[in-house]
């Protein structure tokens, strides 16, 4: 952690910080293999042990196998018990659901991944929500302006016990682009995000925030930047590494925790993964900080090339320009 704070604020950390995922359904197929592999890397996982035997009664609701309901009343199904869960039954299907809407009334300061935007298409569905965009009435600015009510009160509940990087989570990006377009993101959802880091920043000038953001979103990371985010994980592949080296080295400086190719990892030979990391450290590689490597590993990557990923991370964390 104390590198990917240097790094953020541009310190001149001693190597590039990595963070490596495993997600359950991996420990789930591989278990003590999975476990050995850990162990040859205590850089990265720090010693961890592993309960293989209780992974799957420890599973949060939403990557339990079968149907789980969340405070919004939006139905998750589940097919593969390890992995999260996608959202099937929408509660709100009409204009009239949305503004007889009622906004949950936790304030446990729990904000899952896809708080904002991603909570809109989970309540009313996708087409739902790109005709109310497209529109430009009432009903979008009603239904943003509840979800936002409601994440503003959640930000509320976690600023007395903030630690030093407060983390967020919401895929704003397609694998081509934002699908209501930079405009209308800049135009209605910018605000939101605003208001959120505004209240944590007001609270704590010196908070640093992270975003993770999967999807093409390399048109609005300097948005993001303007709103309060201090660092962006983007993902290499969706954003394409010429459109990040671009907004985020030569146009601006922004700080990014790179999330590496996960889709070559499961099919990739050595040799490919060792030039995808090797290509990205070298192109966004700055002495003064500003860069760190996020590894997420899954049930469909071999363990070898989990092997060739971490052995990868290890030698380019040390890259020195």
């Amino acid at each position: 952690m104390s590198d990917l704070i240097q790094a953020i604020k541009m310190e001149s950390p001693d190597t590039i910080p990595v963070s490596v995922g495993i997600l359950p359904a991996a420990w789930m197929k591989y278990g003590e293999e999975l476990q050995r592999l850990v162990d040859q890397y205590p850089q990265f996982f720090g010693g961890m042990k592993m309960d293989l035997s209780r992974v799957a009664e420890n599973l949060p609701a939403s990557y339990r196998q079968g149907v789980y309901i969340d405070e919004w009343g939006c139905e998750w199904h589940n097919e593969h018990a390890g992995n999260e869960a996608i959202v099937v039954g929408h509660p709100v299907n009409s204009e009239e659901d949305v503004f007889s809407l009622k906004i949950p009334a936790c304030r446990d300061g729990r904000l899952p991944h896809g708080f904002m935007y991603l909570r809109l298409l989970d309540l009313c569905g996708f087409e739902n929500v790109m005709v109310w965009f497209a529109e430009e009435g009432e009903t979008i600015t009603t239904l943003i302006d509840k979800v936002l009510e409601y994440n503003l009160y959640q930000v509320a509940a976690i600023l007395p016990r903030m630690g030093d990087l407060v983390y967020f989570g919401d895929d704003l990006g397609t694998q081509k682009g934002l699908a209501i377009g930079a405009a209308r993101w800049r135009k209605y959802l910018k605000p939101c995000f605003r208001k959120l880091y505004g209240l944590i920043k007001a609270y704590k000038p010196s908070q640093l925030v992270y975003m993770h953001t999967d999807g093409c979103i390399w048109e609005i990371m300097p948005d993001l930047v303007e709103c309060g985010v201090d660092i962006i994980n983007p993902q290499f592949r969706a954003n394409g590494l010429d459109n990040l080296v671009r907004v985020c080295r030569k146009e601006h400086i922004i700080p990014i925790n790179l999330d590496l190719d996960r889709q070559l990892f499961p099919v990739g030979t050595r040799s490919q993964i060792w030039d995808h990391v090797a290509e990205a450290v070298e192109s966004l590689y700055l002495p003064q900080g500003g860069l760190g490597l996020s590894v997420e590993l899954n049930y469909e990557i071999p363990l070898e090339n989990m092997a060739a990923v971490l052995d990868a991370a290890e030698k380019y964390r040390h890259y020195k320009g």
